[in-house]
């Protein structure tokens, strides 16, 4: 918007002598002109075609300056408003600035005032128009930049995740006596967790710290985590640091801090009976009380050297009977909600032995 031969200026007014008078100057200044006698055929007008700059009388039969000011701005809100006014409407004139005109003139017309105030108003309307492109290609960029840094970041995340997976499958190799069980009981506290209705925040939170419960462990000696026989008082003390050695480990790592919680207290009971705190109820983290249930469930399905796994209804009736004890009576409650059918599937899908 400029006082270029393509800026279209609107005259309103319904005095046919000042309708001509400004029309005049206005063309001759380099500017299309249009004139109404109204305000209600202004709008119709503006309906129909675009203008740079309006310029409308005050004190007009029907639809008056301010109306039709108020109008414009819902019509055309880009577009430049100047009222005219005579001497004693001033304080209207400012009245109207305040409602969104660009500036008041005044009668009778300085036709060389007229047009600077008309420029003027034309220059501002182009730089708030620039102003709002600007506004909107930077948010666009912003919203775009977000957008990738949001794929990169999960695409991050999916390496993590893909790395700990692995590391998970390599600890159960060497402590367990059959592959899977991380990845099992992981499988396992989510679909519980689910029935409690864990963010998904908390879910990604519990999924690490399940699947890198035992992580600890590769600081216990082979001696000790593969000893056939019973462990020592001595054995079993090195053994129980490996809960604090992991979360040592993990909370080294920003992604995995608050998943280090879990495997702080994985092995903590509902009672207090547990390692390394003796903390007891709701002292523990909901996501390691969930854990507890699924990694007694997985430890009693699976075969070990001196058994075979033994069927669900043993699991669950030993879950069962520890509730309040070892295990948190909500959890448990939750597991026994969930139908046999439904962890045969997980087991399945997570590799299980039998």
């Amino acid at each position: 918007m400029d006082s270029t031969p393509q800026s279209r200026v609107l005259v309103v007014d319904d005095d046919s002598r000042i309708c001509d008078l400004l029309t005049l100057k206005l063309r001759s200044s380099g500017f299309l002109s249009q004139s109404c006698a109204s305000g209600e055929d202004a709008l119709e007008i503006l309906a129909k075609e675009t203008f740079d700059a309006i310029i409308s009388d005050l004190n007009m039969p029907g639809i008056s300056g301010l109306e039709l000011l108020e109008a414009a701005r819902r019509i055309a809100p880009h577009t430049a408003f100047l009222m005219a006014t005579g001497v004693s409407d001033v304080s209207v004139g400012v009245t109207a600035m305040k409602n969104g005109a660009a500036d008041y003139i005044l009668k009778p017309f300085q036709m060389e005032a007229v047009m600077v105030s008309l420029r003027r108003a034309l220059e501002t309307k182009r730089m708030e128009a620039e102003l709002e492109g600007y506004r909107q290609r930077l948010e666009s960029m912003v919203h775009q930049r977000t957008k990738e840094l949001m794929a990169a970041l999960q695409r991050i995340e999916l390496t993590y995740d893909d790395t700990l997976e692995a590391l998970a499958a390599a600890l159960d190799l060497r402590d367990n006596d059959t592959a899977g069980h991380s990845r099992r009981v992981t499988l396992y506290s989510l679909e519980m967790a689910k029935g409690l209705n864990f963010s998904g925040e908390q879910l990604k939170q519990l999924e690490r710290g399940a699947y890198l419960h035992d992580i600890g462990k590769i600081g216990i000696p082979d001696s000790i985590l593969r000893k056939p026989a019973k462990l020592t008082m001595q054995e079993m003390a090195v053994m129980q640091t490996h809960a604090q050695i992991g979360f040592d480990l993990m909370s080294r790592v920003a992604f995995l801090s608050s998943a280090a919680q879990i495997v702080l207290t994985h092995q903590e009971r509902f009672d207090g009976t547990g390692y390394p705190q003796g903390l007891t109820g709701e002292e523990i983290p909901l996501g390691s009380r969930v854990f507890a249930v699924a990694d007694t469930m997985d430890a009693i399905l699976s075969d070990r050297p001196y058994r075979r796994g033994m069927p669900y209804s043993v699991a669950r009736d030993e879950i069962a009977r520890n509730a309040g004890k070892q295990f948190d009576p909500e959890v448990v409650a939750i597991f026994l909600s969930i139908p046999e059918d439904t962890w045969v599937k997980i087991r399945s899908e997570g590799g299980g032995n039998r």
